[in-house]
């Protein structure tokens, strides 16, 4: 994999293109467009997501939605770390299991989300869910 970050020449924007040739707008002012750290978070919560519905898919339950909902604490000093990342899922489908979801959950976070187990030994990374009214 191959990526490049390219500054704008505005302020702290930065322009990212991916391998696959897309783009990202970066901005470590926060004004424009999310920093970088902003950009680990989502990319938490889009991994394990990704993941959770497939599971879930692999495993015939009925999902409609998968939302994940992020919170994050970074330490005071700098260099300003992320310490934990507490990831909320809301999954809609009719008559979805939640030991299932549940257990996609726990797989993604602890086996197959990339993202989360690049960061495992450093940020305490936590999880809830609810299932919601298709």
């Amino acid at each position: 994999m191959k990526a490049t970050v390219t500054w704008t020449g505005e302020g702290l924007r930065f322009e990212g293109r991916s391998n696959s040739g897309h783009t990202l707008a970066i901005d470590g002012d926060v004004e424009e467009a999310p920093s970088p750290m902003e950009l680990v978070q989502i990319a938490v919560g889009a991994c394990s997501s990704i993941d959770v519905v497939m599971i879930l898919q692999k495993m015939r339950e009925p999902i409609d939605d998968c939302r994940c909902e992020l919170s994050a604490e970074r330490r005071e000093e700098a260099p300003r770390l992320f310490t934990r990342i507490h990831a909320h899922y809301v999954v809609a489908g009719q008559g979805l299991d939640a030991a299932k979801v549940e257990r996609a959950i726990k797989l993604s976070l602890e086996r197959y989300c990339s993202v989360s187990l690049m960061l495992a030994g450093n940020v305490e990374i936590t999880s809830s869910f609810e299932i919601a009214a298709p």
